[in-house]
């Protein structure tokens, strides 16, 4: 009975591993194209802005990536999906740095306001990427 629920933990592992590995890969993306060291002003210097705009963009990518996941036919087309879903979580931070050119600076400061539109436009983005793969 043991044995029989536990076989499918091997594409388990191999699904969570690889979906870990692209939200590693998406947090460093998403800290290069930003203009601060968002895990300096995290972790020394306690920005909450900074912490609220990274983690929601966090779970803005997981979404559209749960779905890829759901929806793949296999593990490199859940990869490929991810990969799009990171490019759409990308554009979409973009999107909200030009509706508000201060942006970077503005988490910086620790302004909240800001952090949160980052976070609100990257959670509208992540469900819309994860309904537009639902097919």
């Amino acid at each position: 009975m043991i044995l029989n629920s536990l076989s499918g933990l091997p594409d388990f592992l191999i699904y969570f591993v690889t979906a870990i590995a692209l939200c590693a890969l998406f947090l460093i993306a998403y800290t290069k194209v930003t203009p601060n060291r968002e895990f300096d002003l995290i972790f020394r210097e306690h920005n909450q802005s900074a912490a609220i705009a990274v983690g929601m963009s966090l779970l803005g990518f997981s979404l559209p990536l749960a779905s890829a996941i759901f929806h793949s036919a296999g593990i490199l087309d859940c990869v490929i999906w991810g990969l799009v879903a990171l490019v759409c979580q990308l554009a979409a931070y973009f999107l909200a740095y030009m509706a508000h050119p201060n942006l970077g600076e503005a988490i910086r400061n620790n302004v909240t306001a800001a952090g949160l539109w980052v976070g609100f436009v990257s959670l509208a983005a992540g469900l819309l990427s994860a309904a537009s793969m639902s097919y």
